[in-house]
């Protein structure tokens, strides 16, 4: 095997990757000993045919599909690994040459990690956060934790109000047809949470249990099924059972059902203690954010459209799995908020994009300070991890293989980085309003 490299634009290289006649034979062959008993020819028994009859029937390129599958995954690896590019990126091949007797040569289009110029990295200027809890702060947080555990009545005394969750049969008609993805049983829907089209919980408000009629709403223009996009649609809607949440009475009571207190002042305490230690986390974050930022701004990188595009994929999978969890598939999501995935991909955009710079930033840090991660920093994060997954650290090292290990090295090593940077910070205070 050979490799040629080619350096293309905005950190893309192109590999081209020449595999010897004899190893194209050898995988033919091997496609040949896959595929035989499934081929049948007049005068041989089902898995006899010879492989010059067969190529002699329909062509010597029956094998060269499988052929060139075997290659690429076998060969693309060790192209990668000769060339020494920095891959960030899942290939784009493409097969130039495949013929019997000739070598066989595909190229793979790939990304490979930008090299980042960094700015001013030590002494950045960050925000002071105030981590004082508020009366209204610490208020909001007990009703959170009322509304936790709080009864779920079915309602039977009045009609459906702000906050309520009306069990609903739904199905939408567009000029009189029903459309895809606007049928729905026994869903549940919060009235107030803005999860469907604009309009449509607002006329639940009112409505009765047993109560069936139309829903009239208007489809956003910018909707993504353009069939319904900017038009007048009709849901026909059967309430079929309303819900409400009871609060318990905020009394000593209620702090004995839901701390280790016994009087609601000594909860209302450990309550403000809490917001507070969560609040100086949350500050924590924001100056190392705000540092990161800085130091993105002053760093030069040219980063892949691919490792953008990857990045968003990555995100958009986390949202359908978060999403999922309120019992909405993508498509649903998609139907009742008006949005399309090429308006979430180029909303996502921005955030995908800062994530890979602060990522390439951090990591640029932790190899020029020359961060070491030590076994005894590995064995720490595994024992944090080991106790989120109620598992032995031994039993989580031995499911990990090397890429996940060096993986957690290099997220070891930017969190070091992140601290290197804020041991050098300087505070400022806020500006006032």
């Amino acid at each position: 095997m050979s490799v040629q490299v080619e350096n293309l634009e905005k950190n893309m290289v192109k590999l081209t990757i020449e595999v010897s006649a004899d190893e194209l034979e050898k995988a033919l062959q091997a496609a040949y000993l896959k595929e035989k008993h499934r081929i049948s020819l007049p005068g041989f028994r089902k898995g006899k045919v010879p492989r010059a009859m067969i190529e002699k029937m329909y062509g010597p390129e029956i094998f060269f599909e499988d052929a060139a599958n075997m290659l690429i995954t076998q060969e693309y690896p060790k192209a990668v690994e000769e060339s020494g590019a920095d891959v960030v990126s899942r290939p784009e091949i493409d097969v130039t040459q495949i013929e019997k007797g000739k070598p066989f040569i595909f190229t793979a289009e790939v990304a490979v990690r930008p090299e980042v110029t960094l700015g001013e990295y030590k002494g950045v200027t960050v925000t002071k956060v105030d981590n004082a809890v508020t009366e209204e702060e610490l208020n909001e947080e007990i009703d959170r934790e009322r509304k936790s555990n709080a009864r779920t009545i079915t309602v039977e005394d009045r009609a459906i109000a702000e906050g309520d969750t009306a069990v609903i049969d739904f199905e939408g008609f567009a000029d009189g047809v029903a459309f895809e993805g606007g049928k729905g049983e026994n869903h549940s829907l919060v009235i107030g949470s803005h999860s469907f089209i604009p309009g449509f919980e607002e006329q639940l408000i009112g409505k009765n249990t047993g109560d069936e009629f139309d829903v009239n709403v208007t489809f956003p223009e910018e909707y993504h099924a353009q069939e319904l996009a900017g038009k007048p649609a009709v849901f026909k809607v059967k309430v079929n059972e309303v819900k409400a949440e009871e609060l318990p009475e905020l009394d000593d009571e209620f702090a004995q059902d839901v701390s280790e207190f016994d009087t609601l002042a000594e909860y209302k305490e450990s309550v403000e203690k809490k917001l507070v230690e969560r609040k100086e986390a949350e500050g924590k974050r924001a100056q190392e954010n705000e540092a990161i930022d800085i130091i993105v701004e002053a760093s030069q990188m040219e980063i892949p459209d691919v490792m953008i595009e990857n990045q968003i994929q990555s995100m958009m999978e986390d949202f359908a799995n978060r999403i999922s969890q309120s019992g909405l598939s993508m498509e649903q999501y998609m139907q009742f908020s008006g949005t399309s995935v090429e308006q979430m991909t180029e909303q996502m955009k921005p955030e995908a994009l800062k994530r890979i710079q602060s990522t390439l930033v951090l990591e640029e840090i932790a190899k020029k300070e020359n961060i070491e991660v030590s076994e005894e920093d590995v064995d720490a994060e595994l024992q944090k991890m080991a106790g989120m997954y109620g598992m032995q650290a031994d039993q989580l090292k031995a499911y990990m293989g090397d890429s996940e290990k060096e993986s957690m090295k290099m997220e070891i090593a930017v969190q070091k980085a992140i601290e290197l940077i804020m041991e050098h910070a300087q505070v400022k205070e806020a500006d006032s309003e």
